[in-house]
């Protein structure tokens, strides 16, 4: 209960940020409210004159006519109350959303690689839109439910106190069911949300498996997996629904039986002529009146729901802490230099909150100007030391340090426009060739496009694609081979032409004739700037200044090629065991 409270204050906070609509919202339904209770007085006075006082239809013309004017500023209230609500719920979706997508980009990959993408994607669009129902429906109606009937009994008290206080003590009876039945629809509620995400997330790794799964002879098996799934998606939606149809009866009956409540004692004491007609007439009008921003709070409450389920993810993220996080309160830009000195002192890094050791008191020195390559087997830390230059995560101990300056001292957005950096595996979005390029540098002109591609030796098949730079190369890359892919990586890194070089396996999925061509380009990329070269391949690392041969979290030998070829150590058995080509 304490976390749904905590959860209905953000969002409540998150609505107060758009004050202005909010004031709008409930102002209109309060002035819609006080129209209401002046629409019942002329009714019950119209109705009096005409049906007891014998009046003609010319004596009851202003009365009339007003009435008219009221009906229509009401229902122009009512279509204000509205927009104003729909404004609500816009402005909140749009910062909520966006604030969700800096916080996931802050975080980076080393978050989002150890999550589903499916699901985050469910979250940040399908989860955001969920509250709109919440913003626009339930939060104003919440306000409606106390201001509307509170004004309604300050009218109804003075005028008739017994029916006043049957309304005053039958009332709370609608929020007391709407809670009892709100507990069991807000479990329902949030396993259909989970059951959801889980489904938007399998479907997904399904689609992007798609090739394998039919290679393999499993399609059939995920199909029948997804039809189970979307069963159990059906059913706890059938769940809720059968929820909210029974907990809209029971309000519905509440209110139902007080109405009839008030119109009996009403009824009773106009028989017995306690009780004027007008009074008794006004009064009846308004009870329906007086229960209807209640039942519809209860209606709108389940409106809401999946709303406040997908709110618990969406705070979930936006609450986890941002890595990295400045030491110093003032950053300073890196500078302006083509040789970065790079210093890794005594760096300690986990993942899975401590429980798998990535780093273990690595020590290591890129010295300015120079080609230093990493290389060491599978999981023995060379990823996480390129994630730590990158800054997608910081050291849980130990120091970095870039030019005698803590790499966390240095402004992110200035030290990474200093980096280019070739993954193994490259995203390609599902964009243009040209566009796909352009991302190393948005400003760039088509002419320095193509000199990109031709420096890493991409040009010849781009021009023999169906429309050249302006082809679409689907998601990822789809209609591409993988050394086409990592030749588009290696143009984006021609042109930011940034002085610090990290290439993980740049030479990757490349026929011999190409790396060869590459290596060449490669070559001249790389002169006067420092670099950090992954390699799984000793064969590319022979020409560079220094070999690092990491294992176990830390730096076991170091040494030029022919150097470690001569000591018989780890990197000589490994150049031994794959003839340097690991």
């Amino acid at each position: 209960m304490q976390s749904k409270m905590r959860l209905d204050k953000r969002l409540i906070q998150q609505a107060w940020s758009t004050r202005v609509h909010l004031a709008l919202t409930i102002g209109f339904g309060t002035l819609a409210g006080l129209i209401l209770v002046g629409q019942a007085f002329l009714i019950s006075q119209i109705v009096a004159g005409v049906f007891l006082a014998d009046k003609t239809l010319n004596e009851v013309q202003t009365q009339l006519l007003l009435l008219l004017a009221l009906s229509i500023m009401r229902a122009g209230l009512s279509w204000g109350s509205e927009v104003a609500a729909q404004k609500i719920s816009g402005q909140v979706k749009h910062a909520l959303r966006q604030r969700l997508m800096r916080h996931l980009f802050s975080l980076g990959p080393a978050y989002t690689s150890g999550q589903r993408s499916g699901e985050l994607t469910n979250t940040v669009v399908k989860g955001v839109e969920t509250l709109e129902a919440y913003f626009s429906q339930y939060l104003p109606q919440l306000a409606m439910a106390a201001l509307v009937p509170l004004t309604i009994l300050i009218f109804v008290l003075p005028l008739d106190l017994t029916s006043g206080l049957v309304l005053l003590f039958t009332a709370p009876l609608i929020p007391v069911f709407m809670i009892l039945i709100g507990d069991a629809a807000d479990r329902l509620t949030q396993r259909q949300w989970q059951s959801l995400s889980r489904m938007s997330a399998h479907f997904l790794d399904t689609l992007q498996g798609l090739t394998t799964l039919k290679l393999l002879g499993r399609s059939r098996d995920q199909a029948r997996a997804i039809a189970a799934i979307s069963t159990r998606f059906r059913q706890t939606t059938l769940s809720v629904l059968r929820v909210a149809f029974l907990s809209a009866l029971v309000l519905e009956m509440v209110a139902t039986l007080s109405t009839a409540v008030v119109a009996v004692e009403i009824g009773l004491r106009l028989l017995y002529g306690r009780l004027a007609f007008e009074q008794a007439f006004f009064v009846l009008i308004l009870a329906p009146e007086f229960y209807l921003p209640l039942r519809m709070l209860g209606t709108r409450f389940h409106a809401g729901m999946s709303g406040v389920a997908a709110a618990e993810r969406i705070f979930e993220i936006l609450e986890l802490p941002l890595r990295p996080v400045p030491s110093s309160p003032h950053q300073c830009a890196p500078s302006h230099t083509h040789r970065f000195d790079i210093h890794f002192q005594n760096v300690h890094y986990t993942y899975e909150d401590g429980r798998r050791s990535a780093l273990h008191g690595l020590s290591l020195r890129i010295p300015p100007g120079n080609k230093v390559a990493i290389v060491g087997p599978s999981g023995s830390g060379k990823s996480t030391i390129a994630h730590l230059l990158l800054r997608f995560i910081d050291p849980d101990r130990g120091s970095i340090a870039v030019d005698g300056q803590p790499l966390d001292s240095l402004d992110i957005t200035a030290w990474r426009s200093q980096i280019a950096w070739v993954p193994q595996n490259p995203y390609l979005f599902n964009a243009s060739v040209g566009e796909n390029i352009r991302l190393a540098n948005p400003n760039a002109s088509p002419e320095e496009v193509i000199r990109a591609a031709r420096q890493a030796f991409a040009h010849d098949f781009i021009q023999a694609l169906p429309q050249a730079y302006d082809t679409l190369i689907g998601e990822r890359g789809s209609r591409l081979s993988g050394g086409q892919a990592q030749r588009i990586a290696l143009a984006r890194a021609f042109l930011k032409k940034a002085p610090f070089l990290i290439l993980d396996e740049a030479t990757a999925n490349l026929d011999p004739e190409i790396e060869a061509q590459l290596r060449e380009a490669m070559d001249h990329l790389l002169q006067d700037r420092t670099a950090l070269i992954i390699a799984h391949r000793l064969g590319v690392v022979q020409d560079v200044d220094r070999i690092l041969v990491v294992a176990g979290g830390r730096v076991i030998e170091a040494g030029s090629h022919a150097t470690l070829l001569e000591d018989g150590g780890f990197y000589s058995r490994l150049f031994a065991a794959y003839g340097g080509f690991a």
